[in-house]
């Protein structure tokens, strides 16, 4: 395929990285988020028949791979090194989560509260909660992880709510998909005084958040939610890794309500 084919953003994005740049310096430079390189590059390698960052270079009229300069030879072991340890760290998250719901003989609580201790190590950030949702009473903060005191508090009193269909969470629930922000404060809902938004920064000193549904089949039960409280938006990779976390909690908190109901019609053992 030739190179005319690809659009001029994908051609400086393409000569960036065939040239040693990584995602986040390229996502930097341009203003994008390092997803949204990763998607360009995707098309890329497609349009011109290349699967490897060395064949890129190639095509692009770069130097023959044998005379890449050794600084970006480093530069390409670190990237493979880096996507070897996501993909490691990937597997070990998939094994915890197994262990975890396997060892945990019911104990529902126990096993959420793993989950999100867990998913917030992996996907480094610094607090989350996890969101029980009713269809006619709305959300509930049954469990939480290194949430702030005064933000928890809120959450306590808050008792259950209805969310703003402006508020990530109210679009997530209208959605049934990710809501990943990038800067809760840049959002024009901040500014309107809405009480979620403004406790989430305020109180929770929240910057970037993802919120994902927790289904049981099409039927939304919950949200998992993760938040930084740097200016560090959740690249896809993260949110993928988060989104495992929450489809095993609605796995579980599902096969706790069924164990649930089902004690109730059988009764209590003597």
């Amino acid at each position: 395929m030739r190179e005319d084919s690809l659009s001029p953003r994908e051609h400086e994005i393409a000569e960036a990285y065939a040239g040693g740049d990584t995602y986040h310096i390229i996502a930097e430079r341009l203003c994008i988020a390092p997803s949204t390189v990763r998607t360009h590059l995707a098309a890329i390698y497609r349009k011109l028949c290349v699967s490897s960052k060395l064949e890129l270079h190639k095509v692009l009229g770069g130097a023959n791979p044998s005379t890449i300069s050794e600084g970006e030879q480093a530069a390409l072991i670190s990237e493979l090194a880096l996507s070897l340890e996501e993909a490691i760290s990937r597997e070990r998250a998939l094994s915890e989560v197994l262990r975890i719901i396997s060892g945990s003989e019911g104990r529902i609580d126990e096993v959420i509260e793993k989950l999100l201790g867990f998913a917030l190590e992996l996907c480094d950030a610094e607090f989350g909660l996890l969101l029980e949702y009713n269809v006619d009473r709305g959300f509930r903060a049954t469990y939480t992880k290194g949430i702030p005191p005064v933000f928890h508090e809120w959450w306590v009193e808050r008792g259950d709510f209805l969310p703003s269909p402006q508020t990530a969470i109210g679009r997530m629930a209208a959605s049934h998909e990710v809501v990943n922000i990038v800067d809760v404060r840049a959002e024009g809902i901040y500014k309107t005084d809405d009480p979620l938004r403004s406790a989430t920064v305020d109180l929770g000193g929240a910057r970037s958040f993802t919120a994902i549904p927790m289904l049981a089949g099409k039927r939304l039960i919950g949200a998992f939610t993760i938040y930084r409280q740097q200016l560090r938006p959740f690249d896809e990779k993260t949110v993928q890794l988060a989104q495992m976390f929450a489809d095993q909690s609605a796995i579980a908190i599902e096969n706790a309500r069924m164990m649930s109901e089902l004690r109730s019609k059988v009764g209590p053992t003597k």
